[in-house]
């Protein structure tokens, strides 16, 4: 038997368990789609880059279309015979939702399959008051950004680290003791009645974006903290006990101010200091100097910048950034520095559209 007849890839498989191999080849066909925008791809190219049969892929996007979340965007030039048709995602045809817990703030969006903010929503939040009004808080703006035709795929929540994403469960938050332990996914999904993943701010300002491309960044958070999120070859990098990113923590000054954390001369520390002072200039080239490091260690492709802090003073921490790592770039060419161009609240909706498009 020919196993592409079973949405198999060239070459057949035996033993397989074909419900989860289709779920998967549909998800690596979605995952092309999108990244291939409204131009879509033809057929061909998307057997080529799966691996997958013609035939297979056939039936896949036969499947696809019929549910309503692939259609036609036109015709490939002709080469002599007849012209192919090409596919595309279409983006309204499922949903997703963000919702970013900071320490004083909460933002929750609604975003369709290509990542687009849909809907969006923001409320102060008091994350030391605990728990339970943290659940409430991010109950109601989940309601007030849900949208009433159909459920989301999922709820991706981004809130402050250490935490354990795997189990869901919050770790020792620096300030908010009585956070350690609490099973904040397993309450959510029980009390919104939906899948729900859970990861620190900084890793979802890092996912936002994942599946646009296979190269390696950094994502450096400055608000009421100093973070950062990786993406390693196009995914995002944990660790191994989900503690990857604590970028703020780097010890800049042996001899420096006191840090929440209990070390001295901490980048978060001395950043945070030049921010109260009004002196974004200075609060950048810490920025920049932490950067630094960890490009010397990672070799990493580009570094983008968010947050409230970034957001108010943009040119500051672009400029003064990029003139560090290039004034302290071991290659000829610095990584490129920008702008984050999407939030954290839609870098957590993207983790809960990850699994639909086969990503992690």
């Amino acid at each position: 038997m020919n196993r592409g007849d079973e949405d198999g890839p060239r070459g057949g498989r035996g033993g397989v368990n074909l419900p989860a191999l289709r779920g998967h080849n549909d998800a690596l066909v979605l995952d092309l789609l999108r990244g291939a925008g409204a131009a879509g791809l033809g057929r061909g190219e998307l057997a080529d880059r799966t691996g997958l049969t013609p035939q297979a892929v056939s039936k896949i996007t036969a499947r696809l279309r019929a549910e309503g979340l692939v259609a036609e965007a036109g015709r490939e030039p002709s080469t002599g015979g007849k012209p192919r048709t090409l596919l595309r995602l279409v983006p309204g045809a499922r949903h997703a939702l963000g919702v970013q817990l900071d320490r004083d703030e909460l933002t929750a969006v609604r975003v369709d399959l290509a990542g687009r903010v849909l809907e969006r929503w923001d409320a102060p939040l008091d994350f030391g008051a605990g728990p339970d009004a943290v659940v409430e808080a991010a109950v109601r703006a989940v309601r007030r950004v849900t949208d009433p035709a159909g459920p989301p795929l999922g709820v991706g929540v981004a809130a402050p680290g250490p935490l354990d994403w795997r189990a869901g469960v919050l770790g020792r938050v620096t300030g908010y003791p009585q956070w350690e332990g609490y099973p904040l996914r397993e309450v959510l999904a029980g009390r919104l009645g939906a899948p729900v993943r859970l990861d620190k701010d900084t890793n979802a300002g890092a996912a936002a974006g994942a599946g646009f491309g296979d190269g390696s960044s950094v994502y450096v958070h400055v608000g009421t903290g100093l973070g950062a999120g990786l993406r390693l070859g196009g995914e995002v990098y944990r660790g191994a006990r989900s503690a990857a990113g604590e970028f703020g923590h780097q010890v800049l000054s042996l001899d420096g101010p006191p840090c929440r954390c209990g070390a001295r001369g901490c980048a978060e520390v001395l950043c945070l200091a030049a921010v109260a002072r009004g002196d974004s200039a200075r609060a950048a080239r810490i920025v920049g100097e932490a950067a630094a490091n960890l490009v010397a260690l990672l070799d990493v492709d580009r570094v983008l910048l968010g947050g409230r802090v970034v957001a108010a003073a943009p040119e500051a921490f672009v400029s003064g950034v990029r003139a560090v790592l290039a004034s302290r770039s071991l290659t000829p060419v610095p990584p490129e520095v920008s702008l984050s161009p999407t939030t954290v609240a839609q870098g957590a909706a993207e983790l809960a559209l990850s699994p639909f498009f086969g990503r992690t």
